[in-house]
């Protein structure tokens, strides 16, 4: 019986996590007959799965959609994720939702292992999570359209309890450079930035805070050894990890001085205008950072149509705004 009812539970996943599934795929998968799949597929019915069966050389199951919401199988990963959620959903104070969202966080949390119910706790205490920065109009550091680094979970629950129990830690770190090296430091924050994972830690061996990116991180090394944790806000925390992203990553810079009212611009670039300061009612400057200067340069084709502006900024960049100039010019003869 508990093998029959595991393979079942395993054709339920395989189920909810792909459309459609032929005959063959799912008795090779499971390592049974077709008559035992048939069987299988029938518990399930019986307990209230819609299966759709299809016929044919392509025929084979499918979980029905809208007929019910029946229970799910979660891995462990999967339900951290949803918790963690659902967490920020509810102290997000969604509108219209906080009793449905709380009850369902109740549900899932209630079924969940004591051993990831902690690492759910670890993550939403010790995350500090807050608006980005990032790639975009008034960034431009590896784009906006950049895929962002895939970060294992396992690591990402490991960090965020060490930083809960103030446990010293060992790791492997590659710099942007490529050179790995070994680090040995006391964790603090688990800091989300334009997509990436960062951990702000004081680096033992530096004598000084230091941010790593943790899809850069391997081998880590739980030392069981407990550290008195230096006080430091949140705020604080995000605040040195930003500063820390634009030394490292971010190299040219220029400011945009546009004869437009500050409120104006900000209008029209939304939250990529956040940074623009007004000079006077008539006008604003936007300062822009990035890490190449063609990126930096981009910036400058979300700039209202009709509005004049100069740019201010390093010899370097000055030449390539005057060198599109010209080939723009090129590109379109006869329009001056």
């Amino acid at each position: 019986m508990a093998a029959t009812t595991s393979r079942t539970l395993e054709l339920l996943s395989l189920l909810q996590s792909h459309r459609h599934w032929t005959a063959r795929e799912l008795v090779d998968r499971l390592d049974v007959s077709d008559r035992t799949l048939r069987r299988d597929v029938e518990r399930l019915r019986e307990l209230g799965y819609g299966i759709e069966s299809l016929r044919g050389s392509a025929g084979g199951y499918r979980l029905e959609a809208g007929t019910g919401l029946p229970p799910l199988l979660l891995t462990d990963d999967e339900g951290v994720a949803i918790a963690v959620g659902l967490r920020s959903q509810a102290t997000a104070g969604l509108r219209g939702a906080e009793h449905t969202t709380l009850s369902a966080l109740a549900k899932i949390e209630q079924v969940l292992p004591a051993a990831l119910r902690r690492r759910i706790e670890a993550l939403q205490s010790h995350a500090a999570v807050g608006p980005g920065i990032g790639g975009g109009r008034s960034g431009g550091a590896g784009g906006a359209g950049a895929p962002a680094p895939e970060v294992d979970s396992e690591l990402l629950g490991l960090l965020a309890l060490a930083c809960r129990d103030s446990e010293r830690l060992r790791f492997r770190y590659t710099d942007a450079a490529g050179e790995s090296s070994s680090r040995s430091v006391e964790p603090h924050r688990l800091v989300p930035v334009a997509r990436r994972w960062y951990l702000l830690a004081f680096d033992r061996d530096r004598d000084d805070w230091r941010t790593f990116r943790l899809d850069r991180m391997s081998d880590p090394f739980q030392t069981r050894v407990n550290f008195e944790p230096r006080p430091m806000t949140d705020e604080e925390a995000r605040t040195r990890v930003e500063r820390a992203l634009r030394w490292r990553e971010r190299t040219v810079s220029m400011r945009v001085v546009a004869a437009v009212s500050r409120e104006a611009l900000q209008a029209h670039l939304g939250w990529w205008g956040r940074d623009v300061v007004a000079i006077d009612a008539e006008h604003c400057a936007w300062p822009l950072e990035a890490d190449l200067v063609e990126n930096l340069v981009m910036a400058l084709m979300w700039m209202p149509r009709g509005v004049a502006y100069r740019v201010e900024g390093p010899p370097e960049v000055l030449a390539f705004v005057a060198e599109q100039a010209s080939r723009f010019q090129a590109a379109a003869p006869g329009t001056a």
